[in-house]
This record gives C-alpha cells, structure tokens and sequence, in this order.
C-alpha cells in the first residue's frame, strides 16, 4: 500500500465528499482521486519519473501541490516542496543537491527558475498555467497521458518527501521523509486534534513547510475531512475565510495569529465555528494564548520540527487553559527524552536536550552521512531544543541549544548570513544574533566589527545580502562595535551579544 490509497479509500466510502475547497472549486474526494492517478500517468509516461526519483514543486499553496503529494506515493518518486521566499542561488543548491529530474512551477516562478535552470543538468521543467519558453506545458501533459499509474516494489517504507532545512553550517539539509513517517504522523496529529471526516480544516500555512502540510493539512486528508486551500496567508483573507468557510479547527503560528488579532475585523468575527486553534513552530507567547482562552477558544499546541514530520509532542485542548505554556506530552506514537551533555536522562523539572524516537522520525539527511549520524544516535534524535518536563509528564521549551532565529514561523540560521559578511573586505568580524521583535517574534540582528580605516555603514552591510539570500532571511539592523566577546577557546560569546540587544 502506498499513501495514494488514502484518497482511493475515501473516494470509495464518501465519494462525494468535498476534499479540498480552492478560490471557489470544490474537489470531491473522487475527483481528488481521479486528479492523482491522472498525475501519475503524466509523471509516469511523460516525463520518466520511476521510484525514488526527485520532483521539485516552487509555488503557493494549490491543490496541485497535494495531487503532486499523493502522485508521488503512488509512484514510489520523491517531492521535494520548495520555498518560494528563498533566492534563486539557494533554490540552485538544493536543486542539485538533489539531483532534481523534474521541476513543476506557477508562473510567478518561472523566470525566477530561467535564472537558474541552465546549471540544473538532465532535469525536465514543466509550468503551471502559462509555460514560458523552455517550458513543457502541464495541461498539455495531462491531456496527453495515458497507461500506467504506479511503479513496482512500493510501500510505505519508500521516501517521498526531502524537505530541506537550514543547518549550522550555513547549506541546508534535506530531511527525508518516509511515507510511513507522513502515516505516523498523521495518526499522531489526530489524536492531538481529534480530528474526524466531520471537520473543516483551513490552511493558509505554507505547504512547503511540514507545518502546513503535515500539522492538519495531511492528518485531515487521512481522516476524510475537508480542507480549504488559500494560496498564501493575509489576515484578511484568513478572518473571511473564518466567516464564510467556519472551520472548525484552525493553525496558527504565533506571528499570523498576532496579525489576526491586530487586524480590525478581529473584534467582529464570530470565532464560535472553531472548536480548538493550534499553535507552535516556536515558543508562544503567552498573551496570545490566553487572548485565544479569552475569546472562548480552546488552544493547544505542536511541537516538533522538519525532521520529525513535525507532531511529536502536543498539548490537546482539555489541557490548554491548565498547562498554559506547555507545548504538551509525547505523541501517542512517539517516545521523548530529556538529557544531559552526556545523554543522561535527567529529572524532573530539570533542562536538557529534548530527544524524540518514533517511526514519524526522518529517515537521514539526503546525502549527508556525517550530519545524519550526528542527529540520530540510537534512533533517537537530537532536536537541539532545551526544555524540560514536569511532575505531571507535560513538556516545556526553554530554548535553542542551536543558534537558530526564529522570524514569524521561517527558521534563519546565522551561518548563512555570518558567511555573507565574512566576503566583505570592509568587515574584520562579524556575529549575526536574535532579537526580540514585537511583529515576527525575533529578527537577525548583525553585530559587526570595522576593519581599520574602514567607513562601510548600516545600509551598506544590509546590501550585501541581496539577491544572496531569501528577504526574511535578511538582517534587520545593523550594529557596530570594537570587538566581540568570546570565551578563551575563541569561540563568539552570542548569548552576550542578546543580552547587549535586549538592553
């Protein structure tokens, strides 16, 4: 069996169920099903895809992006969901990272691609809507496709999604996701939920993200729910949605639920439709939560990461008013440590590294042996995240053992930026650290020391990273200093750089 039969399945119980809602179409789930095995002909017979091959998709949220999804388990082929905020030299790297055979993308990203595309070797490209030159026209392959729909020898153990995350040495990493991991996962996020075929589901997350794809988006779609797609997130578009759609759970990271709240049409939408909101990717600040409680909104939260699909650890709403703060307890299919420098279990209401072991846990890092034995030890994986647990079992998030900014839900690593300001010959040194930020909950910040004679100034160093790197990623102020304090071993001691911003 493969994760395709999930639809086919529904298709068979409820087949007119709506599946997925989209800018006014309605998608039954028997449609949904025809729309994969049709995609899996053209992958098939059209462009050559077999298994274990990669397909990368760069565009908002669509319901292609999920025909893609389940066209891919049935063929036993890899996704590799791109984010469209990225520049077009960190698409490149992943690209041929994964040695990228197929590349499908709307049209806002096609010459976005052109740029690019010539150093992309023995890969296909295929526009949405309007192909450009160069381009093979989707419409046109599905019309053409006929034959078979599915490849041999696949199951739930073959890997279908790389999902490429940013590490600390400034490359990203592509975490491989099984389809046995994406089931886990599913069955994990609706226990945290509760989720049945009766629920409405709203996501406005971005899909590239195993967040929007896998908090509810997946869960739903195992469950027979429905689903309604919005391209991109806009607190606007979000609260009308909530009015007009009335689901009946809802995703939020902190800074989307923040917009929402700030937006003036908040007061006045009826909430009552939404049953419990969930909340995560980083550490939530409590006032949102209880702004949520406030307005009768029972709230609990996910926490997890790319590498664990990302449900490991939840805080189910019976729990959310009583354990405020609490990211919750191991899923019902997971297993969670708390550990010392040395891998010791530590006690109660004690810091440690938080490690998780379970089979919604990534498989490796796409071609990356060194990094993937340093995070999985024993099965277990090293989240890098500090926290501890309580007398009762629950979890609570302290910190990041890593030095990783999280910026309204989209993780930046410092390396990556720090490597930027180290091909300034105007710059001796530099140290790229958080600070808290009311709107997206922390920003880069660039501690810099001037090399002797040197005059380069703030707006000078914020353009060095244009075109290099995704806008998000990009310093939000500049800070000049004489020297950066580090330890005796030399290393830069970032915890008084935060300490220096926050005053």
């Amino acid at each position: 069996m493969d994760l395709s039969q999930w639809i086919e399945r529904h298709a068979d119980f409820q087949p007119n169920q709506p599946a997925i809602l989209f800018e006014g179409a309605t998608i039954t789930y028997a449609d949904f099903d025809r729309r994969i095995v049709r995609l899996a002909r053209m992958l098939k017979g059209e462009l050559g895809v077999g298994r274990g091959d990669r397909v990368a998709h760069l565009g908002y949220n669509s319901p292609e992006l999920l025909d893609l999804l389940f066209a891919c388990a049935r063929l036993g082929a890899m996704l590799v969901p791109l984010n469209w905020r990225l520049a077009a030299p960190e698409h490149l790297y992943i690209l041929q990272n994964a040695a990228v055979s197929v590349v499908f993308a709307e049209p806002d990203f096609q010459a976005h691609i052109d740029g690019i595309r010539a150093q992309v070797k023995d890969c296909k490209f295929v526009g949405y809507d309007k192909a450009g030159a160069g381009w093979l026209d989707y419409d046109a392959l599905l019309r053409r496709a006929q034959g078979d729909d599915r490849n041999p020898h696949v199951s739930y153990d073959n890997p279908l999604l790389i999902v490429y995350t940013s590490g600390t040495t400034g490359r990203p990493k592509g975490a491989v996701l099984t389809q046995n991991a994406i089931l886990w996962n599913a069955i994990n996020g609706t226990h945290a939920q509760d989720i049945t075929r009766f629920d409405r589901i709203l996501t406005f997350l971005p899909m590239f993200h195993v967040g929007g794809m896998n908090i509810q988006t997946t869960p739903a779609l195992h469950a027979g729910a429905t689903v309604l797609i919005q391209r991109r997130f806009e607190p606007g578009a979000a609260l009308q949605a909530i009015r007009d759609f009335k689901p009946t759970i809802l995703l939020q990271v902190p800074a989307a639920l923040q917009a929402m709240m700030q937006h003036p049409e908040w007061p006045t939408t009826d909430t009552s439709c939404i049953r419990l909101a969930m909340t995560g990717s980083t550490i939530v600040p409590l006032p949102l939560i209880r702004a949520l409680l406030d307005r009768g909104i029972p709230c609990g939260q996910v926490y997890g990461s790319t590498e664990t699909a990302p449900t490991c650890i939840y805080l189910r709403g019976d729990d959310g008013a009583r354990k405020i703060g609490s990211c919750g307890k191991p899923g019902l299919h997971c297993e969670v440590r708390v550990v010392d420098d040395q891998d010791r279990d530590v006690a109660v209401d004690q810091p440690g590294e938080i490690l998780v072991r379970g089979p919604n846990v990534m498989f490796e890092y796409w071609g990356n042996a060194e990094a993937t034995a340093e995070a999985l030890k024993d099965g277990w994986f090293h989240t890098g995240d500090i926290g501890y647990r309580d007398k009762d079992g629950f979890y609570y998030v302290n910190e990041r053992k890593k030095d990783m900014i999280i910026s309204g839900s989209e993780n930046i690593y410092p390396a990556e930026l720090e490597a930027v300001l180290a091909d300034c010959a105007d710059i001796q040194e530099a140290a790229v650290v958080a600070r808290p930020d009311a709107r997206w909950g922390e920003v880069a910040v660039a501690v810099v020391v001037r090399k002797p004679e040197s005059r380069i100034g703030p707006e000078e160093v914020l353009a060095l990273f244009r075109g290099r790197l995704a806008r998000y990623k990009h310093p939000h102020d500049v800070i000049f200093v004489e020297t950066l304090p580090r330890n005796v071993m030399g290393k830069v001691l970032k915890y008084q750089l935060r300490e220096m911003l926050r005053r």
